[in-house]
């Protein structure tokens, strides 16, 4: 995909949605945070279910804490590795009242250095508590990478790196939702539905390929 066609690409997306946002439901930093870790190989919807219990109950790192871990686990059981994930949240909500006054740290190494935290939840923070430029590949933001020729990598970190290069600035902030709806919803694992998508006419997929999907 060249230039031009990634100028393309990117207007299509924002006329089509002008104020990408997550799925994830949140209405604090914290709460953000939290439920990042918990998505961790679960749905936003999944995810979104066991938080509209647990956050009325426990939205804070005080709160969480209070509840400890295994009353932590009773409220997200119903997400996968809910033990592991209890068992992080409970250790990153201690650190962070211990080493961050109870807030949520701006910073890429204070974030990956919270159990349960790596590079895609820091990078989802980052850019959606705080606004920060950054790029958060996760399986549907590799496959579109490479798929579509946008920024072809053999693992997440290639394919991140080149969409910080790749794509224009001035759509970098709101790219990683656009990504990822996109993957979410269009350009699917087993069957792309080329037939709907905007930005078909920019993309490297095969035109063989898009035409049997359509048939």
């Amino acid at each position: 995909m060249n230039e031009q066609a990634i100028e393309g690409f990117f207007a299509t997306l924002k006329a089509a949605n002008p104020s990408p946002q997550t799925e994830l439901e949140y209405s604090s930093v914290f709460e953000l945070l939290a439920a990042v870790l918990l998505s961790a190989q679960a749905t936003d919807v999944g995810v979104n279910k066991a938080t509209r219990r647990l956050f009325p109950i426990a939205n804070t790192p005080a709160r969480i804490l209070a509840l400890g871990e295994q009353g932590l686990a009773d409220y997200i059981k119903t997400i996968g590795l809910y033990r592991t994930k209890a068992a992080n949240l409970i250790k990153t909500c201690r650190m962070l009242i211990e080493l961050h006054g109870g807030r949520v740290p701006r910073s890429r190494e204070a974030l990956e250095a919270l159990p349960g935290v790596g590079r895609k939840t820091a990078n989802v923070v980052l850019n959606v508590a705080f606004g920060e430029p950054t790029m958060a590949v996760d399986t549907h933001i590799f496959r579109l990478g490479n798929r579509t020729g946008l920024a072809p990598g053999k693992n997440v970190l290639e394919v991140e790196q080149a969409l910080l290069k790749r794509v224009p600035a001035e759509y970098l902030v709101d790219a990683h939702h656009w990504l990822i709806l996109h993957g979410r919803y269009i350009c699917q694992a087993r069957r792309p539905l080329c037939e709907r998508c905007q930005v078909r006419p920019y993309c490297d997929y095969p035109a063989s390929t898009m035409d049997r999907n359509i048939a």
